[in-house]
């Protein structure tokens, strides 16, 4: 085996054997005093670290300072749910952080705006000392070390690469690690789990030959295969045909809520054939199908995917900057 296949091999086991820990939060005794609790909550966080599958920071660095990071000081960011202090108050060792660009740029100049994400992500995980940027399972096991922040780059949607496994292959060059293959919008060669833009329909075609090379090439650079945002049906087919484990970065437990960016429980258990990992989003209509929830129907998706394929396969991906509520 290659060190890269290596590399990205435990990339994904250390992945998943950190966010497995974090299970346990929701087991927590109800009849503790709220003080011992809390402690407890810190104790178990400051062993196991937590690694967040999903934020889109970067969208909203580019919304609302056009990504000017020269306008910011990422310790305390207003508008947003997120930045240095209040990771490190949480106990965020890795975050993955999302580059994403809307799907209406889909074969117009998503390539050059996914470029200008990468561009600003990289800028803030280099620039920053309380960050590191990581690209390796050796790395990632470095800045924990050095007690820093890792980043991660995932691309949100397969649309970002303009169908060129050439721009794929340099994107990887650039840092990025993993690829959600669709985000609200089908690509020429995968399906959407969102009936938003009706563009590339197509009837049983759900992931193409094509789609099947970029998962090929995808498994041969050591990028993760994401999966949320795309349909059962293309997650089904990336599942049979990926060599590797997968993830669901952001989605919930399509029993609890049935939403269609929602996993059903035949499908977690083809996860776990494959021991991928699901990392449960915080999206309130993702959570209770209404725009109120609340923390007890989160361990609801906890609880049942633990009961349907174990809690070795749940992660937390909470879609921070994101999901709207």
């Amino acid at each position: 085996m290659s060190s890269r296949k290596i590399a990205k091999s435990n990339l994904c086991s250390l992945w998943m054997k950190t966010l497995g820990h974090l299970v346990v939060l929701s087991s927590l005794n109800p009849w503790v005093s709220a003080y011992s609790e809390r402690e407890r909550v810190h104790d178990l966080m400051s062993r196991y670290p937590l690694i967040d599958g999903h934020n889109d920071l970067a969208l909203q660095l580019r919304i609302l300072h056009n990504n000017r990071l020269s306008q910011v000081d990422l310790h305390n960011v207003s508008k947003v749910a997120t930045d240095i202090t209040r990771l490190q108050a949480g106990h965020v060792q890795a975050q993955v952080f999302a580059v994403y660009v809307l799907c209406g740029a889909q074969e117009k100049d998503a390539v050059r705006l996914t470029l200008e994400q990468i561009d600003v992500v990289r800028r803030m995980c280099t620039e920053y000392q309380d960050f590191e940027l990581v690209t390796s399972a050796q790395e990632l096991k470095n800045s924990a070390m050095r007690h820093k922040i890792a980043c991660l780059i995932s691309i949100e949607g397969g649309h970002s690469i303009d169908s060129s496994l050439p721009a794929l292959r340099m994107f990887y060059q650039l840092g990025v690690r993993s690829m959600a293959l669709t985000h609200t919008c089908n690509t020429p060669w995968a399906e959407s789990s969102s009936k938003l833009y009706k563009v590339y329909q197509r009837h049983n075609n759900s992931l193409t030959h094509f789609g099947e090379a970029v998962v090929e090439e995808m498994n041969r650079l050591g990028m993760i295969v994401d999966l949320s945002h795309t349909s059962w049906d293309t997650a089904r087919a990336v599942l049979g045909h990926s060599k590797a484990p997968v993830i669901f970065s952001h989605s919930s437990s399509f029993s609890i809520c049935n939403h269609s960016r929602n996993v059903p429980d035949w499908l977690l258990k083809e996860l776990r054939k494959k021991q991928g990992l699901i990392m449960v989003n915080l999206h309130s209509k993702f959570i209770s199908c209404k725009d109120d929830a609340n923390i007890s129907r989160v361990a609801d998706h906890f609880d049942h995917i633990r009961n349907v394929i174990g809690a070795q396969s749940i992660g937390i991906g909470g879609d921070f900057e994101g999901a709207v509520r």
